[in-house]
């Protein structure tokens, strides 16, 4: 009798076991398009997952960098991928929702040619000035712009970038008359706050923060909810008196063509690699906050995010 059970759970195990293989939807390759050139934080938010989701669900992950035209040239090539193939999008923000409302046609419709798969990381901005700057509090600074209407010029990384409309919504917020001056890239930015030719400077936070520990620059407020773990130093927006709290992002994207219970197993994989301690402790190491997150609470995440950003961007007129 004994023998007899355990034949029969051994062949219940066995059936398991196939029903648990059979479950897995992804046949092959996993490919995850960046938009970006390697190195970058998506660069880095991507390979990082992709080590880890390859471990999880035991199919080849691979990255590959698609650069150009802000990101918006992955975008069109992922959403044209045939129906079977594997493939994931890393998005941010500046291509699923800023490029769609200030280009005419960005080749692209995130919200019908994409599905949300997974949010995976946050990042939040900063205000820096120049250590030319006589104030060392947000509130400060707000009344030295505007006994100095002059001098009210906000640097950002580049023009249509987040942090420029993150710098027009602290202006509105502050009542100050700001000036935006775009640049190349965070490096020239930031070498012209440091030389004070621009006396105000708009960036993502992690980008700002290694300047601020040197000494370089110092950063007045950051945009986030609380304080960052970062640097808990540094007061929030709010806490310095201006209600403001906004964030960037970084989440994976599926084609539309692709089947939804794949769309649905990828979904699980990534939230189960982003809960991991190990995945969190990569992210922390370079500076990112790590996200756990559902494909619904990415979907609703994505809906609030439009909703508090597509005005600002509208309102401001801007076109590339």
């Amino acid at each position: 009798m004994n023998r007899r059970h355990t034949l029969l759970a051994a062949a219940s195990l066995s059936l398991t076991l196939l029903a648990g293989a059979q479950a897995q939807p992804l046949d092959g390759t996993l490919r995850i398009v960046v938009g970006y050139a390697p190195g970058g934080s998506s660069d880095r938010v991507a390979r990082i997952v992709a080590d880890k989701l390859q471990a999880k669900i035991g199919n080849t992950v691979i990255v590959e960098n698609k650069t150009g035209a802000g990101g918006r040239l992955a975008a069109q090539q992922v959403k044209a991928t045939p129906a079977g193939q594997n493939v994931l999008m890393l998005g941010n923000p500046a291509v699923m929702v800023v490029a769609p409302l200030v280009f005419k046609d960005a080749g692209y419709d995130p919200e019908r040619d994409f599905v949300p798969v997974s949010e995976v990381s946050s990042y939040e901005f900063g205000l820096a000035v120049s250590s030319a700057v006589p104030v060392k509090e947000l509130t400060h600074l707000l009344a030295w712009l505007r006994a100095n209407p002059e001098k009210a010029n906000f640097g950002v990384p580049a023009t249509g970038s987040l942090p420029h409309f993150f710098a027009l919504m602290t202006g509105e917020k502050a009542g100050v008359q700001a000036q935006v001056v775009g640049y190349r890239g965070s490096g020239p930015l930031l070498t012209d706050l440091i030389g004070g030719q621009v006396p105000v400077a708009f960036d993502t936070f992690d980008t700002m923060l290694p300047q601020h520990e040197a000494g370089k620059v110092r950063i007045l407020a950051v945009s986030g909810a609380q304080r960052s773990p970062f640097a808990p130093n540094i007061p929030t927006f709010k806490e310095a008196g201006l209600a403001l709290v906004a964030t960037g992002w970084n989440a994976f994207f599926a084609p539309n063509s692709m089947s939804k219970d794949k769309v649905q197993f990828l979904a699980k994989a990534i939230r189960d690699v982003m809960s991991d301690p190990d995945t969190q402790r990569k992210f922390r190491d370079a500076k990112m906050i790590p996200v756990v997150s559902t494909q619904a609470q990415t979907e609703a995440m994505l809906k609030a995010y439009r909703a508090q950003w597509a005005p600002v961007v509208q309102k401001s007129g801007y076109q590339p």
